[in-house]
């Protein structure tokens, strides 16, 4: 598939107000850490909608619908082609943080031209009388991130069509320095052979390819000791076997005559002809214009 094939649009949908009208959820969600987030989505309403959105309810292309104390409903459109999943993180506005972590909603498979609403469960803490404190309008929308459905990462669940799952881990920051795991496992019945490097190609936040960046192989030349330094070589995964790559870049800025890149989107092919798979690993490249790919290495997958 092409750079310039055409990618998912989305815009926010009008927003209907019935003053007297409860919302009720629906979609999936998860927590930024991926476990589950409390009550499921179709727990009941999250409050009365008001007549505008309040600041930081409206981003990209979502919009909150309503919110209580426990909860919060988004609502998403996809103007696209071609079904994408949504990932919304949301965080608080102001000093007066009401979570250790900020929670991720999200939804799935949206077919083009649907109107799917989303819901999380924010759980502020309970005071010594039993009552919680109001998140409105501490809630705000923090980022957007869409994915083709037929692209998107898989971690588990039943095996994608193509025989392999493919995701990107959290990774790892220090001192300006980021390295994300690819990693790739063999789900299907034939075996999968990889040889030297994955294809990586950034995105920007609308799903154009970043051709400002060079793409190096190895991770020496961003930095030594990341683990991405192993010299390519030929493996064959049998089935519930895996294979980890990463990809390496600095967060510096030291060219006043660049402005810094940011690219959210990562597309990854495991092999030249394998089925594109769009992962998130936030690529803040600074002015750096770089980014290191890892070869190949054999990867022990847990036993579920």
């Amino acid at each position: 598939m092409s750079a310039s094939a055409v990618r998912p649009a989305v815009t926010v949908t009008a927003l209907t107000v019935v003053a007297a009208a409860l919302l009720a959820g629906c979609g999936s969600v998860t927590t930024a850490g991926g476990g589950a987030a409390g009550p499921s989505a179709s727990a009941g309403p999250c409050g009365v909608p008001l007549e505008r959105p309040l600041e930081g309810w409206v981003r990209d292309e979502v919009r909150i619908v309503s919110v209580n104390d426990v909860c919060a409903e988004f609502e998403v459109t996809n103007a696209g082609n071609e079904a994408a999943d949504f990932s919304v993180l949301f965080g608080w506005t102001g000093a007066d943080q009401r979570l250790d972590t900020s929670p991720t909603g999200t939804v799935t498979a949206v077919p083009p031209g649907a109107t799917v609403r989303g819901r999380i469960e924010v759980g502020a803490p309970k005071r010594p009388d039993g009552s919680r404190p109001p998140i409105v309008p501490s809630v705000k929308i923090s980022r957007v991130r869409s994915v083709p459905t037929a692209e998107a990462p898989s971690k588990g669940g039943p095996c994608p069509a193509s025989g392999v799952r493919l995701y990107a881990d959290e990774g790892d920051a220090a001192m300006g320095l980021r390295v994300v795991g690819l990693h790739l496992v063999n789900c299907g019945t034939s075996p999968v052979t990889v040889d030297g490097y994955p294809q990586v190609q950034a995105l920007d936040e609308k799903h154009k390819a970043v051709d400002s960046l060079q793409v190096v192989k190895g991770g020496a030349a961003i930095a030594t000791g990341t683990g991405a330094d192993t010299p390519p070589r030929r493996i064959v995964l049998k089935t519930g076997e895996g294979a980890r790559s990463a990809v390496v870049w600095r967060n510096t800025n030291d060219n006043i005559a660049s402005d810094p890149v940011n690219a959210p989107y990562l597309r990854v092919r495991a092999t030249p002809d394998a089925a594109p798979v769009l992962v998130t690993p936030e690529l803040d490249l600074g002015t750096t214009g770089r980014l290191g790919v890892g070869a190949w290495t054999r990867e022990d997958v847990p036993q579920s």
